[in-house]
């Protein structure tokens, strides 16, 4: 391998180190309007009336948009796969107001002081009703919160319960096996919510083009399902509408839905001007997405040996006000989580997702599993004690191993037309060996006496997330031939700061033979790149990576199959090592050469290729986690000493890239674990 399983720079690095203009905010229009959104102070409210007046009346203001004078769609907000797992339960703007932070009005105005000010002019008056506030009371609450009941296709959706979505799966009958178990396990395990904090606040910029086209510059993960929901929004054709990513400064899986877009598009298409919206940090806290809430009750069924029997994870997840990735991420919780021990006699996974009057949840790293790994790995650390086993005998007795399969892989989507996938790579078992040689993990000493005030302990972990979404997530890659032999790769893919443009390109030029500076990469942009779902679900790289291996390979045969043509050889007979294409008689030429000669000879032709993959199968990664934790005994306060993880993920294409993202991911864990809560007061305001 000549370009790939190289810690080669991100492409642009040296340019966002340079501070070169490449984020939303920077390429906006500078003309833009500037959007200013007013927001509820109340978790559930009717608004009896609202007068904009005066605000429309003041200099400066180009247009105040409320429920009264905006197209009445209903949408959902996440940006994933059609037809859309979610709930359909969300207007621009409504008369109904469900979080504090809600969308109640938008400000167009010259500059970001007369839109304040015209936000202050706006008069509301709100009827406020009794806001649900606590997950565990959603269900039978007298309030409703979403009573227009709407989905695609059957998700469990019931409004008359606050229900979002419902599932239920079962293998086995976990009931009569956990009767004849030697030992049952059964506890119960919250998460908390989080925010995502990345460092660019979700930003759009919108236009008009000469053509009468809407123009959107977004912060967004999606570009192609963001210009989908707009079309429906907005009831304009997707024709008239091209989305295009910058630079992004950070996602995480909070960009995955959309945030303002709506907002810039109405106020572009009412005025026909360039509008923009860039939420403040506060904003970005109050009135985006976080990661679920979750309540997770888990029974195991065991034999005194160790022998897991039984599984049995019942969840309720609080979706916030509105259903986006409601289904999805409770779903993750599960088949993300329940094939690490394949070898039980039964397995059950249920429960519901339900609405509360608080900020939605959304999109978050491996959303779902997150929430579902805790709770079964600290129920397997319990059950481990109850046995008097160390934690790592029993998970290697019970985990998957290379070649196994599991049938929730089937059940729950791993796997295609309800066929379980198969795991033919799996490296889990290293992981955990290594981990443990690493921190120094002794089964007779995982807990000792610092004095007699503190403890030290070790603790262990073992997790799996997947590579896509079978038969649902497709992508595409386009590859043209310049002259002097450069390449154009044009992908749908969404680099959020990943370094997946680097990787892509990388892998283009592996199969090509090039070096990878011979890549252009053109990313992200409806208009001129291929499609693709976007970055989610741990996607890109496997998923957008086909497309991309698919497309150079396409295009190695098609420049093998001219050249043979221009030097009177058969394709077979054509060597082409990345610079020259030689013949068997000795004829030869360069790619620089004869990619010119192409463009500007007599027989002119363009080379270019597209392919597109649509994965049947979702590779599992897999990871080891260790820590050492110091507990101060009068206080409670843990202090987290050493921190160990091993992730299987398979050849890396980047190593360096491959490890910041491992290592990004690991320091928001440990933020969630340790740090990181989310507060509301008793009428639901977020808590600073």
């Amino acid at each position: 391998m000549r370009e790939v399983n190289r810690s080669i720079p991100k492409i642009d690095g040296l340019a966002l180190v340079a501070g070169k203009p490449a984020y939303t905010d920077d390429l906006a229009p500078a003309d833009a309007l500037v959007l200013k959104v007013l927001r509820s102070p109340h978790a559930f409210a009717r608004i009896r009336s609202i007068s904009t007046r005066a605000a429309e009346a003041m200099p400066g203001v180009a247009c105040v948009l409320t429920w009264k004078n905006i197209p009445r769609v209903i949408v959902t907000r996440a940006g994933q796969g059609a037809p859309e797992p979610s709930p359909i339960d969300r207007f621009a703007l409504d008369e109904m107001v469900r979080f504090v932070g809600d969308d109640v009005a938008v400000v167009a105005a010259e500059d970001a002081a007369t839109a304040e000010a015209a936000l202050d002019a706006i008069e509301v008056d709100y009827e406020v009703l009794d806001p649900v506030l606590d997950f565990e009371t959603a269900d039978g609450h007298a309030s409703i919160i979403h009573p227009e009941p709407y989905e695609k296709f059957p998700i469990g959706f019931d409004p008359s319960r606050n229900t979002a979505t419902a599932y239920e799966m079962n293998v086995g009958d976990v009931d009569k096996v956990a009767e004849e178990a030697e030992v049952v396990l059964r506890r119960r395990y919250y998460t908390q919510a989080q925010a995502h904090v990345a460092l660019e606040p979700h930003s759009v910029a919108t236009w008009m083009d000469l053509h009468g086209r809407l123009n959107v510059y977004a912060s967004t993960q999606t570009p192609y399902h963001v210009r989908r929901i707009l079309a429906s929004a907005l009831d304009r054709p997707v024709r008239d509408i091209r989305v295009a990513k910058p630079r992004i400064g950070g996602g995480f899986g909070g960009k995955q839905q959309i945030a303002g877009e709506i907002f810039a598009a109405l106020v572009t298409q009412r005025t026909g001007r360039a509008a923009k919206l860039i939420y403040t940090r506060r904003e970005v806290f109050t009135s985006t997405c976080s990661r679920h809430a979750m309540r997770l009750d888990v029974m195991l069924a065991s034999d005194r040996d160790g022998t897991l029997r039984a599984i049995d994870m019942r969840i309720l997840s609080d979706t916030g006000a509105y259903g986006e990735h409601a289904l999805t991420t409770f779903m993750v919780a599960g088949s993300k989580t329940l094939p690490l021990y394949n070898k039980v006699d039964a397995v059950r996974f249920g429960g519901r997702t339900v609405y509360t009057n608080l900020p939605p949840a959304g999109a978050f790293r491996g959303y779902g599993a997150i929430q579902g790994n805790f709770a079964l790995e600290s129920a397997i650390n319990e059950l481990a004690i109850e046995l008097d086993i160390d934690p790592a005998d029993l998970r290697r007795k019970n985990m998957i191993r290379e070649g196994e399969t599991s049938p929730v892989f089937a059940i729950m989507g791993e796997g295609t037309e309800g066929v379980a996938m198969n795991v033919e790579s799996c490296k889990l078992e290293y992981c955990l060996d290594r981990g443990m040689e690493m921190i120094g993990w002794k089964p007779d000493v995982r807990r000792r006496v610092v004095d007699d005030d503190r403890v030290r302990g070790l603790g262990m972990a073992i997790a799996m997330q997947g590579s896509g979404i079978p038969a649902i997530d497709m992508a595409a890659a386009t590859l043209k031939l310049n002259d002097q032999g450069s390449f154009n790769l044009m992908i749908g893919a969404t680099d959020l700061g990943t370094g997946s443009d680097t990787i892509l390109a990388q892998m283009a030029a592996e199969v090509l033979g090039v070096k990878t500076e011979d890549i252009i990469v053109y990313a992200s942009d409806t208009d001129r790149a291929p499609f693709d779902t976007g970055a989610y679900a741990s996607s890109t790289t496997f998923v957008s990576g086909h497309a991309v291996v698919k497309a150079a390979t396409a295009m190695r045969e098609r420049i093998i199959e001219a050249a043979a043509q221009r030097l009177s050889a058969e394709p077979g007979d054509i060597d082409f090592d990345g610079e020259t294409l030689r013949a068997a008689g000795g004829d030869s030429i360069t790619l620089s050469d004869f990619s010119t000669e192409l463009l500007y000879s007599r027989d002119q032709k363009q080379l270019g290729v597209t392919e597109s993959y649509l994965c049947e199968l979702s590779p599992p990664p897999y990871m080891a986690g260790l820590a050492e934790v110091e507990v101060d005994l009068r206080t409670g306060e843990v202090t987290l000493e050493d921190f160990v993880a091993v992730v299987d993920c398979g050849t890396t294409i980047n190593p360096n890239l491959a490890r910041v993202q491992a290592e990004g991911g690991l320091v928001q864990g440990i933020g969630m674990a340790m740090f990181e809560d989310v507060r509301f007061s008793p009428k639901g305001r977020l808590q600073s």
